[in-house]
């Protein structure tokens, strides 16, 4: 089947990539010449597990193209999906649909036969009715059209995985035309025992947020086991494993740390909030999620800022992390740039190291006090103190001699528990971790 993306951020791009993986043709179109560009000349602009290779041999066995002429991608495609961006209104914390709408209206204008318009990105409740209505103004009614909700749950880092081994596809749509077409995009999915769930449009829109709510109160929830922890005694790596053993409740999203962060969570929770808001219907459990997140995130600057006696400045802070999680390079709402930012208010030195997310970093942080290191171990010469802040592998595995000689201090705050308590106290170190 011939399917268009617009947009190739970093939904656009990996399902594009993926759908064409799974035998169809697809043409993945943006406005930012720079970026289509790049993808032109085998360039991939995320960093994503998996994504490159399958990029290039798509685009090499011709069911993969790029383009900026959106005009040609929607009038050669039977589907569009729509994979652009929803970014936090600074202002309300709602979505920000601007992109979506102008998405919408640009299809309108160029229909020229029936077609499906696919919302991929995640939106509130209602927004496909909305979609609707400007396309119908966009095209004047010419061609019928048909809206569907196709929510993603790709995870950064796993999502090229998670495309082709998903949990569940799950599809809103009132049309039995659009449902044909959609199953027969997922037929390869469907044949290795994938479930296509179809459902309402609301209700399509409406699990998207419900996923990542939930997830996230699992985190805090875990988070809040931590901290008590920590003041009554007991081993969250222990209570996690007791609490995952339980067939009811599982062991994902059960690790301590100091909040989540990055494109989805944050927003995703606060938008959540204020659709309950729109409609009149308070999520108080979401509330307590959003507000203790955001004090677990800063969890290092305020213990270390206790240990110093209130007295930061001049002090130098090795930070290791500042991707939010591990196999990504996306730094949106992660914590250890976020704790960076404090520590410079605070008029320390920072020397900081990640194994793939400096770039982007370089991008929107830069200081005087602020240094970048080629390697984890050069961070720590002459540092008072260490932060871990993202878990990964190489943060593990800790040479604690090599450590002791560059250091000036020997304080260790884990914020992912990727240490062990007892070694590192039994190399001298004081050792901060989250509930272990």
């Amino acid at each position: 089947m011939k399917i268009t993306f617009l947009g190739t951020g970093y939904v656009g791009l990996v399902s594009g990539a993926c759908m064409a993986e799974i035998g169809h043709e697809v043409i993945c179109a943006d406005i930012d010449k720079k970026k289509i560009g790049l993808l032109k000349k085998g360039g991939i602009p995320i960093y994503e597990i998996g994504l490159e290779e399958i990029v290039a041999r798509n685009v090499k066995e011709g069911r993969l193209s790029f383009t900026t002429d959106l005009k040609k991608a929607i009038q050669e495609s039977e589907v569009v999906f729509m994979g652009v961006g929803t970014p936090e209104d600074k202002v309300t914390g709602q979505a920000d649909l601007q992109y979506v709408f102008a998405v919408a209206e640009t299809f309108g204008k160029h229909l020229n036969g029936y077609k499906v318009f696919v919302d991929k990105s995640t939106v509130p409740v209602g927004t496909a009715e909305k979609v609707e209505e400007i396309i119908k103004l966009a095209s004047k009614g010419k061609h019928p059209f048909d809206v569907v909700s196709n929510p993603e749950f790709l995870r950064e880092g796993a999502a090229v995985k998670d495309f082709l081994n998903p949990d569940r596809v799950v599809v809103g749509t009132k049309s039995t035309k659009a449902r044909k077409l959609m199953e027969q995009i997922y037929r390869p999915l469907a044949r290795s025992g994938r479930p296509i769930m179809f459902t309402d449009i609301r209700s399509a829109e409406i699990i998207k947020y419900a996923a990542n709510a939930f997830l996230a109160m699992k985190i805090t929830f875990m988070n809040e086991v931590a901290n008590f922890c920590d003041v009554a005694g007991g081993n969250v790596k222990e209570v996690s494993k007791g609490l995952g053993y339980d067939s009811r409740i599982g062991g994902r999203f059960l690790y301590a740390g100091i909040g989540y962060g990055g494109s989805c969570f944050p927003k995703d929770v606060k938008a959540f909030l204020e659709s309950g808001r729109e409609y009149n219907s308070h999520f108080h459990i979401m509330e307590t999620v959003y507000d203790v997140n955001v004090a677990q995130r800063i969890k290092p600057f305020v213990k270390l800022k206790v240990e110093f006696n209130n007295q930061l400045k001049n002090k130098t802070i090795a930070v290791w992390g500042l991707a939010f999680k591990p196999r990504t390079d996306d730094i949106r709402e992660a914590p250890g740039v976020e704790n960076i930012k404090l520590f410079l208010e605070e008029g320390s030195k920072v020397r900081a190291f990640d194994p793939v997310a400096m770039p982007n970093t370089k991008k929107v942080l830069r200081h005087k006090n602020l240094t970048y290191t080629k390697k984890a171990i050069d961070a720590l010469k002459g540092a008072d103190a260490l932060v871990i802040c993202t878990e990964w592998d190489e943060f593990r595995v800790m040479d604690y001699k090599e450590v002791k000689k560059l250091m000036k201090g020997k304080i260790i705050f884990d914020g992912r528990n990727v240490l062990e308590r007892s070694e590192a106290e039994g190399e001298g170190f004081t050792y901060f971790g989250i509930g272990a």
